[in-house]
């Protein structure tokens, strides 16, 4: 019965960064798998980078369009992560959703848009 809210999306043109927040709305304990997704209209919606956190090694992965320009992050007492996007191009022009998973929990937001234009 979790809500997770997103924010931080805008439109900014290339070059400039921005920090994508998504926030739950129910107190948790852990977050198992935190996640970013986004999808530009007429396409599928794309992995964009994750953090698996409750298995036996912390892994962080991205997706390579996004690799050394997008930091991700959790905070799990705030119940929260987020996506620092930096040198943003047209192509990251997209609907981005967060994807949280725990114990007891899973959700997905209704999505922030970004929107990248000169």
């Amino acid at each position: 019965q979790i809500e997770l809210v997103e924010s931080g999306g805008g439109t900014v043109q290339p070059g400039e960064s921005l920090t994508l927040s998504c926030a739950a709305s129910l107190n948790i304990d852990r977050i198992c798998l935190a996640g970013w997704y986004r999808q530009a209209p007429g396409k599928a919606r794309e992995l964009v980078a994750e953090i698996i956190s409750c298995t036996s090694n912390r892994a962080t992965n991205y997706a390579d369009f996004v690799k050394g320009r997008f930091t991700i992050s959790q905070d799990d007492a705030k119940r929260s992560i987020y996506l620092r996007m930096n040198n943003l191009l047209p192509e990251d022009t997209a609907r981005y959703y967060c994807d949280l998973q725990g114990p007891g929990f899973a959700g997905w937001g209704r999505g922030t848009q970004v929107t990248v234009s000169s």
